[in-house]
């Protein structure tokens, strides 16, 4: 691989690095009292809430920004696109040291706004990388290093977020905002390789068009192509599996089980290695041999039988080895689909498919979130409920929507 395909990777390891980065901390402030960072008398509840907005204000910020972001970089390039996430990411990692330094609830939603609407580098370098690959199968490879990048951000992220902020680790040294400095850092370097490394050779600039509705625009035009809407629908119900499981993951291992930061931090870090092995040893293999459709309605079954176990489980030791298969499963399952989305559509249309698939999970994730928050303040298992029953959706919306002719030639490259 050229230093520029680094580079696109390094784009999409940073893009998600902060979630693994960011959902300990926000557990931690948000929901234990000790931490001093909302006011004592706050309820559980309230709490809850508190948590579910945040999350939902970075989804629905991210949901309003890809589809203009990745519209944007169709026009002006994926260069320029990649650049205004990146500095947009610097700004909201800014803003969060400035929201835990001052207690500030309402900087941090703010931080999180901003970091949400410029959180759209990841199908924008899935775009770029599409256009530097010479065939299907290197397509699919990339994605699966896309998501390898992803799963090793979901493992440094949180270990560097536990150890900056640890004590025991750094001493004096150690506080919340410490790993804000450093990926801060990170976010410079990947502007510079961008800058320098990163090159558009036959892309030809075209008018920017969008408008006021552009994010709703995009997911109309998904209404106008049927293969697109029945890829969608499932891949909707199938992302909602997994998101109802994944914003939640924490906050729940906190209230049952009592998990402090660093306890939280590490179901991240086996969340990404499990992603991590799946992606880079079995998407291929498992691609060349099954039919994608199969595929992803097999490792919907394994998500759900993982999250209804999960809700059972009376362990603390079982539920970190329970996150392998979900997860494992997602590595393969995310690829797969992904791939079939970008098959659906000509080269000229892969920053939209992207920006399509990317608003899609966005604004599930931002309802759940909200959902999702307040449906735990009544009984913390009901969001891994609401995972099981998406489950059960996306699987039965394969058997009805995907027997077309057109959507099997996919399934079978």
């Amino acid at each position: 691989m050229h230093i520029a395909h680094y580079a696109l990777l390094f784009v999409v390891f940073l893009d998600l690095m902060s979630q693994g980065l960011v959902i300990p901390v926000l557990t931690t402030i948000l929901l234990n009292p000790d931490q001093g960072f909302l006011p004592a008398h706050t309820t559980t509840a309230a709490r809850q809430f508190d948590y579910g907005l945040v999350m939902a204000v970075f989804f629905l910020s991210w949901f309003l920004g890809a589809a203009y972001i990745s519209k944007l970089s169709d026009s002006l390039g994926r260069k320029t696109g990649i650049l205004i996430c990146l500095s947009g990411n610097l700004v909201g990692y800014i803003l969060t040291i400035l929201a835990l330094q001052s207690d500030s609830l309402a900087l941090l939603v703010v931080a999180r706004a901003i970091s949400g609407f410029t959180a759209g580098n990841q199908p924008i370098a899935q775009a770029a990388l599409v256009d530097l690959s010479k065939s299907d199968e290197q397509k699919t490879r990339f994605f699966g290093y896309v998501l390898a990048a992803v799963s090793i951000s979901l493992v440094v992220g949180p270990l560097m977020g536990g150890a900056l902020s640890d004590k025991a680790v750094l001493g004096q040294y150690a506080s919340l905002e410490l790993p804000f400095y450093a990926v801060s850092v990170l976010v410079l370097i990947n502007i510079a390789m961008i800058v320098f490394f990163f090159h558009e050779a036959d892309f030809k600039r075209e008018p920017v068009r969008i408008r006021p509705v552009e994010v709703f625009l995009t997911l109309w035009e998904v209404a106008k192509r049927p293969v697109v809407l029945r890829l969608s629908l499932v891949f909707f119900f199938a992302q909602l599996t997994l998101n109802s499981y994944y914003v939640f993951m924490d906050n729940y291992f906190f209230s049952r089980f009592h998990f402090d930061t660093l306890q939280n931090a590490m179901t991240l870090v086996v969340l990404g290695v499990s992603m991590g092995f799946a992606s880079t040893f079995l998407v291929s293999p498992v691609n060349k041999r099954y039919d994608k459709a199969a595929i992803i309605l097999v490792c919907q079954v394994v998500m759900a039988v993982g999250i209804g176990l999960t809700i059972i489980n009376p362990s603390p030791f079982i539920a970190y080895l329970l996150i392998v298969p979900i997860f494992i499963a997602f590595g393969i399952y995310y690829p797969t689909i992904v791939t079939m989305f970008s098959l659906s559509v000509g080269p000229k249309e892969q920053g939209w498919i992207m920006g399509v698939t990317v608003a899609l999970y966005t604004l599930g994730s931002g309802l759940i979130s909200v959902i999702g928050g307040k449906l735990m303040a009544v009984d913390i298992i009901l969001p891994f409920v609401m995972a099981l029953v998406a489950a059960l959706i996306a699987a039965g919306l394969i058997f009805l929507l995907w027997r077309g002719e057109d959507i099997r030639k996919i399934a079978a490259k």
